[in-house]
């Protein structure tokens, strides 16, 4: 359980942040809402004193016996402010403590996370931008807004993140700290999902893949400062805030998307991608009167992770990173498996997970083992499959591949 301070400014999405201080309550976080004066025009303080089951910190004047404006930021262990509008994020990025949420910022000295939300032409402003890089600078976490639909008929980035991606983040910040813009400046691509291969056209081959660890790493990736890829097979998430998606459907669709990226720094293959697809697809759907569907001709699919290795050339190949879900069996265990499989595809690292109950498939938690092309191991214990995405890339960092 952590003390966490949730600031709510004047945007049309403050009524977002109530399912992110429900998610943050249900996990038993002791959470405090600092709402501006405009926030309490869309969310009023009883709906807040409600959800957070504390009284509500809106005034600087109130509780002065006990210095609120000064405690509050002192003994909070995390401070996250959303959604954080352009002119939140002006005051804040020079110092301005009009109201309580300005003198929270200011006495913190915990991870500070804004979740900006506003009009596309207000995020890219100059002023916006440089705003933005002074409170990077000073060790804030300043999120990359979603793109999608904003107030009115606009779309465009500036959408705050959603709640779920903003409470995993958080999690994951109040676990390990604010992290470093160590992939800033780089183009990272990441395969998620699960491919379809049709029979006909409503069955087809496929596997337990949610994308859940993919878009974790995507989204990791766009908080550490990388130009985000996610080539996403079959996608029923939401997605992450600031990475580029291109949805496909199968092996092939995957392989083809694949191809034409250029200038990469790093390739993480996280999808679980069809070794085999119907010889066949059928015009039709096959139906039971015509018999039973005893044989099925299978022919292979293009192996892409072997393919994006066998095409690396030159000193300015990109980092590519394996996975492997594995189960052991009587000639060897999941991870005896996962080294015969680096060997055989040639990657820098590959990351296997040993396939369970539990474990790896449809779930928030995973762990799993990074194997090096140098013979290193990282273990990692069961953990969010955010921290796991962290996890990763640290080892793509310290492997020294990255040119």
């Amino acid at each position: 359980m952590a003390r966490i301070v949730l600031g709510v400014t004047g945007g049309i999405a403050a009524y977002k942040a109530c399912e992110l201080l429900r998610r943050l309550t249900e996990t038993s976080h002791e959470v405090t809402v600092v709402p501006t004066r405009a926030a309490l025009e869309f969310v009023g303080e009883a709906t807040w004193a409600a959800l957070s089951g504390r009284p509500v910190a809106a005034e600087v004047f109130s509780d002065v016996d006990q210095v609120a404006h000064v405690r509050l930021g002192q003994q909070a262990e995390l401070v996250v402010v959303a959604p954080a509008t352009a002119d939140a994020l002006a005051r804040a990025a020079h110092g301005l403590a009009p109201d309580m949420l300005g003198n929270v910022l200011l006495t913190a000295r915990c991870p500070i996370v804004f979740a900006p939300a506003m009009h596309s032409e207000m995020w890219s402003n100059p002023a916006t931008v440089g705003n933005v890089e002074l409170l990077r600078q000073r060790g804030a976490l300043v999120v990359e807004p979603a793109s999608g639909r904003l107030t009115g008929a606009d779309s465009g980035p500036g959408r705050m993140p959603e709640a779920a991606e903003l409470f995993t983040l958080a999690e994951a910040v109040l676990a390990g700290g604010v992290p470093a813009r160590d992939l800033s400046g780089r183009r990272v691509l990441v395969t998620a999902g699960g491919t379809r291969e049709f029979l006909d056209p409503v069955r087809f081959l496929g596997n337990r893949s949610s994308g859940l660890q993919g878009y974790a790493l995507a989204a990791a990736a766009v908080i550490r400062g990388a130009d985000v890829t996610l080539i996403s097979a079959n996608p029923t998430l939401p997605p992450p805030a600031g990475a580029t998606v291109v949805p496909v459907v199968s092996a092939e669709d995957m392989l083809r998307e694949v191809s034409v990226a250029r200038d990469l720094d790093a390739i993480v293959m996280a999808a679980a991608v069809a070794d085999y697809r119907p010889a066949r697809n059928a015009d039709a759907k096959l139906k039971k009167e015509s018999g039973p569907l005893t044989e099925i001709g299978l022919v292979e699919n293009p192996d892409i992770l072997a393919g994006l290795v066998a095409a690396r050339r030159g000193a300015n190949s990109p980092v590519i990173v394996g996975f492997a879900a594995e189960t052991g069996d009587p000639d060897g265990d999941y991870l005896s498996y996962g080294r015969r499989k680096l060997a055989r595809k040639g990657c820098d690292l590959l990351v296997v997970n040993q396939v369970g109950h539990g474990v790896a498939f449809e779930v928030d938690r995973n762990a799993a083992v990074i194997l090096t092309a140098g013979g290193h191991d990282v273990e990692v214990p069961l953990v969010s499959k955010r921290r796991l995405a962290d996890a990763v890339w640290d080892a793509v960092i310290a492997s020294g591949a990255l040119k």
